[in-house]
């Protein structure tokens, strides 16, 4: 039976391009980019190249951006690091009910440190009300963090109208794009804001590597205290291999033409199963304004985790979980107020670069017979 992988949002394959890049490092390039040597110059002139590419790609500056080992490093470098910076002036931080754990958790962390966080609501289909985010800044807002994307339903959250209400108050704002760099636009000027969070393996770049944009004038403390790496904003040797593996995806991120087809191959699947199922199975998130390859589905009245124990050889994700016979939604269903016995059965596919119209088609034969069987 032929394996199909259709959950692109949780890790994507390396691309063949990214690894070539990554390949003539390991064979050539050894030395210690801190070094004031031939070795160690060849090294920092890797890390540089690739920290442009990132730059090129969010339009930035070269020097806006740190390197970090992933987008939960970042999320957290742009948190803590403003909120240690700032300690003492301002201690409110806006975020949303359907962030990432690596947003929620260090914003649970900060309250043990004085932070006031305030969560704010999404509606049916995941978006946050600009409207609230304007009723709760205060004078002692320091930060408002909403991601660009969501990672289970695809929703594209209102960043630009967000972030202008917070520059006309004078605070910062950060996005987490882990989902969104490379399958939608992520100009960090056309978007408004001053720290974005990015994950390298969400964007065929490997495992172990991401970066943070922080706008120029934008003050972080370090969470990782040591030498003066990057700028020093981030201690720890540059690990060249993987600067240059998200510099590669990032260049090869230029190019969005792949969303295209994956966009229709996604409305195909959905199209396709809503006509066999009817009322039966139910979109979650925004039915247009989500991410091109991301379709989050609930068979109503089944369990996901069911469903995809009997899918064999799909590689997808639930947005339930069952603990000691309990059906528990995701905690962004949860906040979509999605009901129990639609959120129960919810399955994302998320489609990639070489998802093709034949691995759909299969996919669905597969779906619709383990869905028919009762």
């Amino acid at each position: 039976m032929r394996r199909i992988y259709l959950d692109y949002n949780a890790s994507t394959p390396i691309a063949p391009q990214v690894a070539r890049a990554m390949h003539a490092v390991l064979e050539e390039s050894y030395g210690n980019p801190s070094s004031d040597h031939w070795a160690g110059r060849v090294a920092k002139d890797l890390v540089e190249g690739s920290r442009a590419q990132v730059a090129n790609l969010l339009g930035c500056t070269d020097a806006e951006i740190v390197f970090t080992s992933g987008g939960s490093e970042a999320n957290n470098l742009a948190l803590k690091g403003l909120y240690f910076a700032r300690r003492g002036e301002r201690a409110h931080i806006i975020t949303s009910d359907i962030e990432h754990p690596s947003i929620l958790e260090p914003c649970r962390f900060l309250e043990r440190w004085g932070a006031r966080i305030t969560r704010l609501p999404v509606d049916g289909i995941g978006r946050v009300d600009p409207d609230d985010l304007r009723r709760a800044m205060t004078s002692d807002t320091l930060l408002v963090s909403l991601m660009h994307a969501n990672n289970e339903v695809g929703t594209l959250e209102p960043i630009e109208a967000c972030a202008r209400i917070a520059c006309e108050h004078g605070v910062p704002f950060h996005t987490d794009a882990a989902q969104s760099v490379g399958k939608i636009p992520t100009r960090v000027n056309e978007l408004g804001v001053d720290l974005l969070s990015i994950a390298g393996h969400k964007l065929y770049a490997p495992k172990g590597v991401g970066a943070l944009y922080v706008r120029a004038g934008t003050s972080l403390d370090s969470l990782i205290h040591g030498a003066g790496h990057e700028s020093g904003r981030r201690a720890g040797t540059e690990s060249a291999l993987l600067a240059v593996g998200l510099g590669a995806a990032c260049g090869l991120a230029q190019d969005l033409g792949w969303t295209s087809q994956v966009r229709v191959l996604r409305d195909h699947l959905w199209t396709s199963l809503h006509a066999r199922f009817g009322d039966q199975v139910v979109l979650n998130g925004h039915p247009e304004c989500r991410l091109p390859n991301t379709l989050n589905v609930s068979f109503v009245g089944r369990t996901g985790s069911e469903l995809l124990a009997g899918l064999e050889g799909i590689a997808a994700s639930t947005g339930s979980a069952c603990h000691s016979g309990r059906i528990e939604l995701s905690p962004v269903l949860r906040a979509m107020r999605v009901p129990e016995d639609i959120g129960a059965g919810a399955i994302r596919f998320s489609l990639g670069r070489s998802t093709t119209r034949e691995e759909i088609d299969e996919a669905i034969e597969r779906i619709t017979a383990i869905v028919a069987r009762r």
